[in-house]
């Protein structure tokens, strides 16, 4: 007698992620911080803690793992989905201009941190719609 599989159940996670950036010599720069395992070009972005808002929550994995901290304002810029162990992982992008830049942070030994202009920027990640999010701070950013 055949054994049935039950069908894996499609499970949904959000994320929040920040894309820190700031001005110099008036063109915008981003953020990026190298992944743990596979050393890939991200931005900072974690599960979003219960007690916290997605973009709170998104400005605490900056601290983290980049070492910034930013401004309290801020602006949806977009979300993007990937598959991942059989589940859904939506993330939300926020834009975050930084304010500070600590030396010391919790992950300092563990990733890579550079500024990157908005083009270099997109180029460097592998999502397509994170890229597309990346360009489009760069679009709105020129218009201040």
């Amino acid at each position: 007698m055949k054994r049935k599989i039950a069908p894996r159940k499609r499970v949904h996670f959000d994320q929040s992620g920040v894309i820190p950036y700031r001005k110099k010599n008036g063109k915008t720069e981003v953020l990026l911080v190298t992944s743990i395992r596979r050393k890939k070009w991200i931005i900072p972005k974690g599960f979003i803690e219960y007690n916290m808002s997605p973009f709170q929550s998104a400005k605490k994995e900056a601290f983290e793992e980049a070492g910034v901290r930013g401004s309290n304002t801020t602006k949806i810029l977009g979300s993007y989905t990937v598959r991942k162990n059989g589940s859904e992982l939506l993330t939300k992008i926020y834009s975050m201009k930084v304010t500070r830049i600590f030396k010391d942070y919790p992950e300092k030994n563990l990733r890579k941190r550079k500024w990157f202009s908005i083009y270099d920027a997109a180029k460097k990640v592998e999502i397509d719609e994170l890229a597309t999010i990346i360009r489009r701070l760069g679009r709105n950013n020129t218009r201040k």
